[in-house]
């Protein structure tokens, strides 16, 4: 199986300790973010566990536990979002020179090939103009293609739970021509710096551009990581566009407190605050245990070919 780690929140930046308590442990219990009565409690073994997809803004202090991991004997790699936006967006990040001093890091710790950059989500605004992205993708691709291999870029949703926090921003939707032209222009860089491009669950169709859709659980690339092929079948939770293989999240909403505002995984800063208060370490879970949650134990295979099986 493969270990998202995770769309819901930053683990590497906030919880690093409660993931290495959980890889000792052997176990880690998920909550159904549709049902949080109902718990899953999902083995973590090296056997079954075939690799850690970790998604994250500011890897920074997961770094010194990446040999405690590697010495567990699990395979992993990094989605790591980099973005040229200020505090303004992206109210708790730390300095963008700081977060590229960490990717350079990073990468040179496991491979560029490890890294994979997330220029994500492009929003498009008086302030955020298709020549700022432009000039800014230049700059960061400057800064960023010796230290990765790849680059995965998406355009904003307007999801009705942040379109009130967007408003100040004046964002707006992108239509198909700006979408064609903007994809044009970093298609042009991203050659220009050998970076290879794609896109994130686009339904639009940029391989004339030599921009292909991308799968961020990727099965191509873990299976070059891996050196083994995999038995996969694509994720049915995720959208239609997306192209990510099945994995097993292990976050919780409304538990990241970068402060971002285009974030769907956030309802509010009170609950964020909640959650971070009342977080332990040592807990299973990502979260709180209530006491009247139902647990069962979910399934783990290998997706290796051949695979193995645990209960």
């Amino acid at each position: 199986m493969i270990i998202s780690a995770s769309r819901r929140t930053d683990i590497p930046a906030f919880y690093a300790d409660w993931f290495i308590n959980r890889l000792h442990q052997g176990v880690v219990y998920v909550k159904n973010p549709r049902n949080p009565r109902r718990i899953a409690k999902v083995v973590l073994n090296p056997e079954v566990v075939d690799c850690i997809v970790f998604w994250t803004k500011n890897p920074r202090p997961m770094l010194d536990r990446l040999n405690i991991i590697d010495a567990l004997g699990y395979r992993y790699y990094f989605q790591f979002t980099l973005t040229p936006y200020d505090r303004q967006v992206e109210t708790g990040l730390p300095a963008k020179a700081e977060i590229m001093e960490t990717f350079r890091h990073l990468s040179d710790k496991i491979g560029s090939h490890r890294v994979v950059w997330r220029y994500d989500p492009v929003i498009i605004s008086s302030d955020f103009s298709m020549q700022y992205h432009l000039a800014e993708f230049d700059r960061l691709c400057g800064k960023l293609a010796a230290y990765t291999q790849k680059c995965v870029f998406s355009f904003i949703d307007l999801y009705a739970k942040i379109r009130e926090r967007l408003k100040p921003f004046a964002v707006c939707e992108i239509n198909t021509l700006h979408m064609n032209q903007l994809a044009q222009g970093f298609a042009q860089i991203a050659k220009r710096h050998k970076l290879t491009l794609a896109t994130c669950s686009e339904t639009i169709d940029f391989a004339s551009y030599g921009i292909a859709h991308a799968a961020c659980i990727d099965q191509g690339l873990l299976e070059h990581i891996l050196g083994c092929s995999l038995c996969a079948k694509k994720d049915p939770n995720q959208r239609p566009a997306c192209q990510c293989i099945e994995s097993i999240d292990i976050g919780a909403y409304n538990c990241c407190s970068h402060g971002c505002v285009y974030c769907y995984a956030t309802t509010s800063e009170n609950m964020v605050c909640q959650a971070m208060r009342g977080h332990d370490p040592h807990s299973p879970l990502l979260g709180q245990l209530r006491g009247d949650e139902i647990i069962t134990d979910r399934r783990a295979n290998s997706l290796k070919v051949p695979h193995i099986s645990l209960f």
